[in-house]
């Protein structure tokens, strides 16, 4: 009995083999390397941690252009900043030009509890009022305004109501005086600075939004 030969080997087979032998090397040098420069950036602080963070870690960008600017502060839309409240005695009487009080009078007071929310209105901001300049942003905020002069009415109550012996009480008197005590609320709120206070809170809360978005200096128009 001869000896037998060894098979013949088929030479697209033996390159096969050939290029998975170098793909699989490849990829176990790629995870072998990656695994000591990780045991090497959290070691000890040296060069490789940068440039392990620089391979791994993710930056973060945020979008500063002006119309992305000029849209988040749109957002805001009615930005309330101030709101001022007000404790008061309002009274409001109805006379007779011939009868006295006690025959003919109608007289109210009114104990008023009432709130002035004032700010800005941030919808009113164009695209002219934003101008960018590298990492410098410059606003021209619009001007603070009341929104709303509001009674509260489980806190405002009649406080004393006098009616004449010979008339009935007048429906349309505690009324007018609410009426009177939402203008005498608003000319105080006004008096007392709220716009100003309005205008300055709402610089602050911008100046905040725009640090916040990456820009290093806010100025105002």
């Amino acid at each position: 009995m001869s000896p037998s030969s060894p098979p013949a080997i088929d030479p697209q087979e033996l390159r096969r083999k050939q290029r998975w032998i170098s793909a699989t090397s490849l990829v176990a040098g790629v995870i072998c390397g990656a695994f000591i420069i990780l045991l090497l950036g959290q070691s000890s602080p040296n060069p490789w941690r940068g440039f392990w963070s620089y391979v791994s870690g993710r930056s973060m960008r945020v979008d500063v252009s002006q119309p992305t600017v000029v849209n988040r502060i749109q957002q805001l839309r009615r930005l309330e900043t101030v709101v001022y409240t007000m404790d008061k005695v309002i009274s409001g009487q109805r006379e007779n030009a011939v009868l006295p009080d006690f025959l003919a009078g109608d007289k109210i007071l009114l104990l008023v509890h009432g709130q002035v929310v004032a700010g800005i209105d941030f919808e009113a901001i164009r695209s002219s009022d934003v101008a960018l300049h590298r990492k410098d942003i410059a606003l021209k905020l619009p001007e603070a305004q009341i929104f709303t002069v509001t009674l509260d009415n489980q806190k405002t109550r009649v406080y004393s109501r006098q009616t004449g012996l010979l008339v009935p009480a007048d429906p349309d008197l505690e009324t007018r005086v609410r009426q009177e005590a939402e203008r005498q609320l608003r000319q105080a709120a006004l008096e007392d600075g709220i716009l100003q206070t309005a205008q300055q809170n709402a610089r602050s809360t911008m100046s905040s939004m725009m640090t916040s978005l990456g820009f290093d200096k806010v100025d105002f128009k």
